[in-house]
């Protein structure tokens, strides 16, 4: 993996994560928080979820070891998710995009929230933020429909269709 395509992945987690906020915009209060059990209970909870983790691999990234998701912040409205994911796509996008990205194989340790060591390459670790994101949107994709409501296409190839100017749904 190139560092590029680390980018390109970043951009693509930032235009998705958009595109699940676009549509939970549509929601009532009540479709926000009702039940639509799957990994979480509802879709604010998996949104907190999605967020909290990428905001979690970004403080670990700069060697800082959180022992709880975004500790003291509460998310009553989808509002409230757009602005404080902006900081942390931010945040990503600087990390990635920075000339010191470096050596992707270079190995990152971190303690996870109960304490546990791990170590990765940078490389494997950022796939993941990536692919953690992707999987969890899957399943607010999943929640939406069980709501009533219409999620929008979060696809890696309709990234790109909107890249080249493409309809995307």
């Amino acid at each position: 993996m190139t560092q590029d395509e680390v980018r390109t992945l970043f951009a693509f987690n930032g235009w998705a994560n958009q595109r699940v906020l676009q549509a939970c915009f549509a929601l009532t209060p009540a479709e926000f928080t009702q039940p639509a059990p799957s990994s979480f209970p509802t879709v604010r909870d998996t949104l907190h979820h999605i967020m909290g983790v990428e905001w979690l691999y970004l403080e670990r990234l700069h060697d800082r070891h959180p022992t709880e998701l975004l500790p003291n912040e509460h998310f009553d409205s989808v509002a409230r998710f757009e602005a404080r994911w902006e900081g942390i796509r931010k945040g990503l996008d600087d990390y990635v995009r920075s000339p010191d990205l470096g050596d992707l194989e270079r190995i990152i340790e971190y303690r996870n929230m109960k304490g546990k060591h791990f170590r990765y390459p940078l490389r494997a670790l950022l796939q993941h933020v990536v692919n953690h994101s992707t999987y969890h949107r899957g399943q607010l994709a999943t929640q939406l429909r069980e709501i009533g409501a219409k999620p929008l296409s979060t696809d890696l190839l309709r990234y790109y269709d909107a890249l080249a100017g493409l309809p995307v749904d």
